[in-house]
């Protein structure tokens, strides 16, 4: 399978401070990607700069083939983005919404109501397209920016952070319509999270922290190396406890070693 996001070498700087530090890594297209760790860990520059609004101090970042920083526009052609905060115009209609971004990336006049329909149909909000934007929850208008960013039929989505505020029920809600719309339409997605489990729907995922990938692995091979669990256990018969947990090769730690 071809790799649609290639990285290489890439650096991001800010004077003195490295945000983002010699890191490579590759995508393959219609797959999911999972990008994971703590705030300020260099995610979002990573994907600020993949998707052209910052631009790298050193290294090679290409999309569908394209450099990110010599060929912006042909970039921007062919990538949806989600953003942590919303950019949604709340004084107007999710219609409105809509038609504007198919303005912006000369949709073809003839093609834009059924652009639309496409795009809430998979969100499962075509009902509340001519509902104010204002009036929505939180959860549909996250769901009606992952519409928007389809408009244009973009070859890859990238999702920063998309279930950040929002409540269980809801992040649940919002990653099945992101497997429903991978599955549907192949489309490679790109997403940052907090959350391990978010991170489960991807094919691979990597780690970051400070600017770095310490790990990349598959989902199963990420929460093998990096989770445990754990079991408190009360028992009469120590010695015997003891003896089967190691020869089950359990690690164990008694009581009063805590």
């Amino acid at each position: 399978m071809n790799n649609i996001i290639e990285v290489k070498d890439f650096v991001k700087k800010y004077g003195n401070f490295t945000a983002v530090d010699h890191v490579s890594f590759e995508v393959e297209e219609g797959s999911v990607f999972s990008f994971l760790g703590p705030n300020g860990a260099g995610k979002s520059t990573t994907i600020n700069t993949l998707c052209t609004i910052f631009d790298k101090t050193s290294g090679t970042l290409l999309i569908d083939g394209k450099d990110v920083t010599h060929k912006k526009d042909e970039v921007r052609s062919v990538i949806g983005v989600v953003f942590q905060d919303p950019t949604l115009d709340n004084k107007m209609t999710v219609y409105e919404n809509m038609k504007m971004h198919c303005y912006f990336y000369n949709v073809p006049k003839g093609e834009i109501e059924q652009r639309i329909d496409f795009a809430l149909g998979i969100v499962d909000l075509k009902e509340w397209k001519k509902s104010m934007v204002s009036s929505l929850s939180g959860g549909m208008k996250r769901r009606v920016e992952i519409a928007r960013s389809l408009l244009h039929y973009p070859k890859v989505l990238f999702l920063d952070e998309p279930t950040t505020g929002l409540d269980p029920q809801t992040r649940a809600h919002i990653w099945d319509y992101i497997v429903k719309l991978q599955k549907e339409k192949n489309i490679t997605i790109f997403i940052t999270t907090h959350y391990m489990d978010e991170a489960e729907i991807s094919n691979k995922g990597a780690i970051m922290d400070a600017g770095k990938i310490v790990a990349l692995d598959t989902p199963h091979g990420l929460t093998k190396q990096y989770t445990r669990d754990k079991a408190h256990i009360r028992t009469t018969d120590m010695l015997g406890l003891e003896t089967k947990l190691i020869e089950r090769g359990f690690h164990y730690k008694k009581r009063e070693e805590y």
